[in-house]
């Protein structure tokens, strides 16, 4: 068996700050929050994302059409 691997509480931040700029329609914003996740943390945040069925992408297309909500 794989060994999950951790999503740091910073880089989940930065997700957070992604996310919440793929939303709001600042595409340059949510790259540059992306561009401060450690690799270990890419690596946890895509198996979570598998595990949804999606990919980074995919989450970040979900909160641009949605404005980040459910």
């Amino acid at each position: 068996m794989t060994a999950t691997a951790t999503i740091r509480p910073l880089a989940a931040v930065h997700l957070r700050e992604a996310l919440t700029a793929a939303a709001n329609r600042e595409p340059a914003a949510a790259l540059a929050a992306l561009m401060h996740i450690d690799p270990q943390s890419w690596t946890a945040i895509e198996q979570r994302a598998r595990l949804l069925g999606a990919d980074l992408v995919d989450l970040l297309a979900h909160a641009a059409r949605t404005g980040g909500t459910p």
